[in-house]
């Protein structure tokens, strides 16, 4: 097996006995739903505990705090995970598909994650959070540049930010820090050889002295 594979592996076997009956919930509910739903890509559907539990719980002891914001939520990695992993932890849930939104509050019920879910845009939605979460996370929604303006809100009060990215990592962050200023971790990911998930420790907002353009 694999070095990734292995860490893959050790993730899951380190969750608890309710964690792992919660998870079981997780992935039966799936099943049923992606039938009429189309929660994740088909081809995933056979590796979700890999592809979608271990990469969303690799997150859940990256960073301290007892309310989280998942951006973009869909099929709810990895912040449904994340709640299910973390009993003390608030997590909201934000996503503008009213499908996915019902898909999650069922399985929210039926785990009894701690988990509010939140159906609307991500700029309309941040504004509403209290208390401020001190993590934002997201997973397969925009390139860096992008999910740093939009988590911007709550990064500029002191939210650390979670992004789980691929091979294209480094021309994400080089993109990025041409607009916002920042620091950030590039952690390896555990299901991923090529990954990284990208820790923004630091924001500081956007580079407001950009040279302009002669022309």
């Amino acid at each position: 097996m694999a070095d990734w594979a292995g860490r893959a592996a050790e993730i899951l076997a380190g969750v608890s006995r309710e964690t792992r009956a919660k998870l079981e919930i997780y992935e039966a509910e799936l099943h049923r739903w992606q039938t009429v739903k189309n929660l994740v890509g088909p081809s995933t559907l056979d590796g979700v505990w890999i592809r979608h539990f271990a990469d969303s719980l690799q997150l859940a002891n990256l960073a301290d705090g007892e309310v989280w914001a998942d951006l973009g939520s869909g099929a709810g990695f990895p912040g449904l995970v994340v709640a299910i992993a973390r009993p003390g932890t608030r997590m909201h849930l934000v996503e503008s598909d009213g499908r996915k939104c019902a898909f999650l509050r069922h399985v929210a019920r039926a785990t009894g994650a701690s988990a509010q879910v939140w159906e609307g845009r991500i700029d309309a939605v941040l504004p509403r959070l209290e208390p401020t979460p001190q993590v934002v996370t997201a997973r397969a929604l925009a390139g860096l540049d992008e999910l740093l303006r939009l988590a911007s809100p709550l990064l500029t009060k002191g939210a650390i930010g979670l992004f789980p990215k691929g091979r294209g990592y480094l021309s994400e962050l080089t993109k990025a820090a041409e607009s916002w200023r920042f620091a950030a971790d590039a952690i390896p990911s555990a299901v991923d050889p090529e990954g990284r998930i990208l820790r923004i420790r630091r924001f500081d907002g956007p580079i407001t002295n950009r040279p302009t353009d002669p022309t």
